[in-house]
């Protein structure tokens, strides 16, 4: 299944609600074992904040190997690549490292306490 994110999202993919559009999209998808691919043609500007959301996530329930296996970026931009690079290796670490997740969500919700 291809997605095209620009009619998803516009030409700016940088929010979180934008990135969770996307994965309530894909996540059946890729569950289910089905090849998705993620068209970013004419999306101009990018964000992590997206990427957490949309790819990030993904990673609760679907090992990096399945995820690398099924889904593609097509005319995904250099510094969306690089974005990607940084999210996934966070994500793993957030979604297998129980010790790592108790301590960010700790700071989280001190920080989110203090607005």
């Amino acid at each position: 299944m291809i997605y095209k994110i620009y009619e998803l999202v516009g030409e700016c993919a940088i929010t979180a609600d934008d990135g969770q559009k996307v994965y309530d999209q894909i996540h059946p998808q890729l569950l289910a074992g089905h090849p998705v691919e993620l068209d970013f043609t004419g999306v101009k500007i990018l964000a992590t904040l997206f990427f957490n959301f949309a790819i990030g996530q993904l990673l609760k329930d679907i090992s990096a190997d399945n995820l690398n296996q099924l889904l593609k970026f097509p005319a995904l931009s250099s510094h969306g690549v690089t974005i990607l690079e940084r999210v996934i290796p966070s994500a793993k670490r957030y979604y297998f490292d129980e010790q790592h997740r108790k301590a960010v969500d700790s700071v989280m919700a001190d920080m989110a306490a203090t607005i």
